[in-house]
């Protein structure tokens, strides 16, 4: 196969952007003697050729200028020293090698400049580029009438080459990695090779000195990564450019004029790379192991700690949380007493000793060491494992029709997982290459796949690990920064297209790279490496996952290509679907939050985001008058004194209410351009600040409720007195009873369900304004049956939870007949059986319930009220008119009660009425209960009634949620026992109390 490259829009557009900063430029080759120091090299010094460009520094910066205009960008108003440096953004998977390469070339044909170095943070990107400029050599050659050019990697053993890219007439490319010449040092000892005059080949002259007579322009790949250190920036200036282009997605210096920008968003939006969605398989999270797994661990002056992943049990069931431990800690009291935590016991000793973290426990295991989990998540990693196949089979049986071979890339944090060695030193399976052939061959077997091409090829033929190797030949853990990658990356490098290319022997496709779609790795592959035809990402990483989501899915995020080489776009080809070990959710925040620390900003309005706004464009010279910085800056602090962004620059509820309602206004100064200026400036407001996902409440409309201070006597006290005092209650039980309700409670509510796993996907939506998750599936996925290590002690549990007796829960258990519904989840039956068992015994107090005033007359003050200051809106209040309620506006909840209290304001018998505030409860053992409402009312003039209200939309017990009604059940007894006459009534009207 050879991958055919079209020259898209968007990259004409960004080599465009470079070759105009040269317009109006003196540029030609410049003649140098090679001579060095000792006798030979100057009796017989060489000529040299090099790049000759006479600055023009103002001119150089109308032309950026133009550029940034034109490319919609904030403009520059100086250029940075000693020699002109530029940044360009290109979203990973949009072609920036490419573009650079082609760049190149066209700096040669129009202006003759032949001297070129790239420079290149790692061997990974180093090997990136030269396969792109090896797949790229033949189109350029017939794109660009037979241009010849030499691209070679510097290497300190053949100096030779440094030579020759000093003295050649005609196109260098020189590849370096950033390590190769970034110690400079006066001791020759500790410097570069490069910087060390060479008596054999160079005649005593360093190859540093060669290369910066050449007055290179120099090309940075990933310059957050290349120059961010001091020694690193000297590095740069010794090559003694003529110019300097920095290609990156993330530019962390934001310094340097931006010539042309791609980002994340602009790429998506444009479908200039695939679609990401997010999946993950999540445990229905029973507990029936106790798992841990050490994350991390932190020392400081005062403290050791750990952070842990383990369950914790809340009100909805068990759910895997990050926890900070320390010395001492009991984990079952962590965990929030999930028994299986029981047998872990407390934290002995924690060690931050690098490379010998852990964690020392008391009970069994004994050590859990930072690489290293309790329970052996693999059930998690089989359904990983097996949805990645699947979604791989799925893709293949739409793609392959399309000439499209699909791949999949699992990350490895250990090797061993994959590949291991026996004693003689042969490979052996591991535990992840074990799983993925036996779900493969239950997959592949299955009749929806019978028409896939590929079904009869072997698994072993399907599946292979690229790992960089040790001296013995094995494979081994790297972080893909060291020389021992080399190799490695080298064979992925080679076999690129033979990867992308479908197994057909009668094509004479048969190479192993032809056969191969799953690729194991381990996260040295990070970065440098991509291919458009991965379609999964699987992380399978056992320890705190160190490779960042941008890094992996920039292993995917090309469009993918067919048998042909050519390009196929859409998303309805190109999705990348990410196996995450974390909800959508999370890894949508956490790529967003990745996205902000390395530059990109969403939904920030900044003092530069007006400043490309075109105002006019000259007719005859087409030139173009920006809005320009000082008037953004204008434009964005009257945003900011007006409200409508906060002091971050993000988007408020009132900008969000004042685009909604259509009330937005800007100032004179803008309005007065035009209302295509004013139409623009709302469009870049709009990208930014997606108003839809405020919820706008009317500020206008707050109201504060407050307390009139009059109204706290005469009626209203004579009701406070009846009501005021406090009460204890007693409960007698009656324990027969209550086994058989418990039991027939247990067996009507309880619902134990098999352990199982979820599959969870979504798409990720990308817009200026913010990552968000899109359309969401969730299915179950059949789990393999666990057979549990130990039974519970299901009793001792339930009487922790229940503060019931063994005899009783014994009794409940049996007679509930539910007894083997605990065989299939044990965790999940004790959580649910002592929840119910709770719910039962709290409905059986409330039969049993006495209250009694207390004897020391304890009651609410009254002058809690003067305290209580309130705020809602004006749709959730009523405002009262005279003196009968304390407050000048009532608080409502519904319908019923907004009818209730312009009842009792119409009838001129309620003397004083109180929505009882929140803090006025009755104990109950439900929890507390708070009444809605005290009424005095005059009967006919003559009696005086007093009644505490609820206020219901129907009366009926079975309309009213059982557990209110019990705490309805307690109120009535609680007043009762007070004996001051109160009555307490259910109503749906005022008019109902008589």
């Amino acid at each position: 196969m050879n991958i055919q490259f079209d020259e898209l829009s968007y990259q004409t557009e960004a080599i465009q952007s470079v070759l105009r900063v040269f317009e109006g430029q003196q540029i030609r080759s410049s003649d140098f003697m090679i001579a060095g120091d000792d006798r030979q090299g100057k009796l017989f010094g060489e000529k040299g050729i090099g790049n000759r460009i006479d600055h023009d520094l103002a001119r150089i910066l109308r032309n950026v200028q133009q550029i940034q205009i034109d490319n919609g960008i904030p403009v520059s108003n100086i250029l940075p020293k000693p020699f002109p440096q530029f940044n360009i953004e290109m979203e990973t998977g949009t072609g920036k090698t490419f573009v650079y390469l082609k760049t190149i070339l066209e700096l040669n044909r129009l202006y003759g400049l032949t001297k070129f170095v790239i420079v290149v943070p790692s061997v990974a990107i180093k090997e990136g580029v030269m396969k792109t400029l090896e797949i790229t050599k033949n189109y350029f050659k017939a794109q660009m009438n037979g241009v010849i050019y030499r691209a070679f990697m510097y290497d300190s053993k053949r100096l030779n080459e440094v030579r020759d890219f000093a003295q050649s007439e005609s196109i260098e490319i020189m590849v370096i990695n950033i390590q190769a010449f970034s110690k400079s040092s006066k001791n020759e000892d500790n410097m570069n090779i490069i910087y060390r005059k060479d008596m054999d080949s160079l005649f005593g002259t360093a190859p540093i000195e060669l290369i910066a007579e050449t007055n290179p322009v120099v090309v940075i790949d990933e310059p957050q990564s290349v120059d961010n250190t001091e020694n690193a920036k000297k590095a740069i200036a010794a090559l003694n450019p003529s110019f300097t282009f920095r290609y990156s997605a993330t530019h962390k210096n934001t310094d340097y004029p931006l010539l042309y920008k791609l980002g994340p968003v602009e790429a998506y939006e444009n479908k200039l790379v695939k679609q990401i969605e997010v999946a993950g398989i999540r445990h229905n999270t029973d507990g029936n192991e106790a798992y841990i797994r050490l994350l991390s661990i932190k020392a400081t002056k005062s403290a050791v700690t750990a952070t842990v992943e383990m369950y914790e049990k809340s009100k909805t069931g068990i759910a895997k949380k990050e926890i900070k431990l320390k010395q001492g800690d009991d984990l079952y009291i962590k965990s929030k007493r999930i028994s299986t935590y029981e047998k872990l016991g407390f934290i002995k000793e924690i060690s931050a000793e690098p490379g010998n973290e852990y964690i020392e426990l008391s009970g069994e295991p004994s050590i859990i060491r930072l690489k290293e989990s309790v329970e052996n998540d693999r059930q998690i990693k089989r359904a990983q494992i097996r949805k990645t196949i699947e979604e791989h089979l799925n893709k293949e049986l739409k793609l392959n029709p399309l000439g499209i071979k699909v791949l999949s890339l699992f990350f490895l944090d250990n090797v061993a997982n994959y590949r291991q060695y026996d004693e003689a030193g042969r490979t052996v399976k591991g535990e992840y290459a074990q799983i993925f052939e036996e779900e493969y061959e239950q997959l592949i077997s299955q009749e929806k796949y019978r028409t896939l091409r590929d079904r009869g090829v072997p698994v072993i033929d399907v599946h292979d690990g690229y790992f960089a190797q040790d001296g013995k030949g094995r494979l081994k853990n790297t972080n893909g920064e060291t020389q021992a990658d080399e190799s490695t990356y080298q064979i992925i490098m080679k076999d690129k297209e033979d990867l992308l290319t479908f197994y057909d022997e009668e094509k004479g496709q048969i190479k192993r790279a032809n056969k191969l779609r799953f690729i194991f790795s381990h996260s040295a592959l990070k970065e440098g490496w991509d291919n458009p035809n991965v379609f999964q990402i699987c992380t399978l990483i056992e320890s705190k996952d160190t490779i960042t989501k941008r890094q992996k899915i920039g292993r995917g995020l090309r469009i993918a290509v067919n048998q042909q080489g050519q390009r196929v776009p859409g998303f309805e080809v190109n999705t990348l679907t990410v196996m995450a070990n974390e909800s959508y959710e999370d890894f949508a925040k956490g790529l967003q939050r990745e996205y902000e620390e390395e530059g990109v900003q969403f939904g920030v309005i900044d003092a530069t985001v007006f400043s490309a706004i075109i105002l006019e464009v000259d007719e005859h010279t087409g030139l173009k008058k920006p809005l320009g910085h000082e008037k953004s800056i204008e434009l964005v602090h009257y945003l900011g004194d007006h409200g409508y962004i906060d002091s971050r620059g993000k988007g408020t509820e009132t900008l969000a209410k004042a685009i909604k309602e259509g009330t937005f206004e800007l100032p004179p100064v803008i309005a007065a351009l035009g209302e295509r200026v004013t139409e623009k400036v709302l469009e870049v407001i709009k990208r930014k600040f997606d108003s839809s996902k405020v919820d706008i409440k009317n500020r206008d409309e707050r109201v504060t409720v407050k307390v009139k201070k009059e109204a706290l006597a005469g009626p209203f006290l004579e009701l406070w007195e009846k009501i005021k005092y406090k009460t204890n209650y007693s409960i007698s039980f009656d324990s027969e009873k209550f086994v058989h309700s418990a039991a027939e409670k247990l067996a009507d509510e309880l619902e134990v369900t098999l352990a199982k796993l979820e599959y969870m996907k979504a798409n990720l939506v990308q817009a200026a304004s913010g990552i968000d998750v899109g359309e969401q599936t969730v299915t179950s996925i059949e789990a393999s049956k666990q057979q549990y290590k130990e039974a519970p002690d299901i009793v001792g549990y339930l009487q922790h939870e229940t503060k019931l007796t063994r005899k009783t829960i014994i009794a409940i258990l049996k007679e509930s007949g539910t007894l083997p519904d605990f065989k299939r989840n044990p965790q999940l039956y004790m959580m649910q059986t002592a929840r119910i068992l709770n719910a039962a015994k709290r409905l059986a107090m409330v039969d049993g319930i006495k209250y009694e005033k207390l004897p020391s007359n304890e009651a609410y003050d009254q002058q809690l009220f003067l305290h209580e200051e309130l705020v809602s809106y004006k749709d959730k209040t009523v405002e009262v008119k005279g003196g009968r309620s304390p407050f000048e506006h009532i608080i409502v909840d519904s319908d019923v009660e907004r009818t209730f209290v312009k009842e009792c304001e119409q009838d001129e018998n309620v003397k004083s009425y109180i929505k009882l505030p929140s803090w006025f409860k009755v104990k109950t053992p439900l929890g507390p209960y708070n009444p809605d409402w005290a009424i005095l009312l005059e009967k006919f003039g003559e009696e005086r009634l007093y009644f505490i209200v609820e206020t219901k939309g129907s009366t009926a017990s079975e309309d009213i949620r059982p557990t209110e009604l019990a705490k309805i059940k307690c109120g009535r007894k609680h007043f009762a026992a007070l004996d001051t006459g109160v009555v307490f009534k259910k109503t749906t009207n005022e008019k109902s109390l008589y």
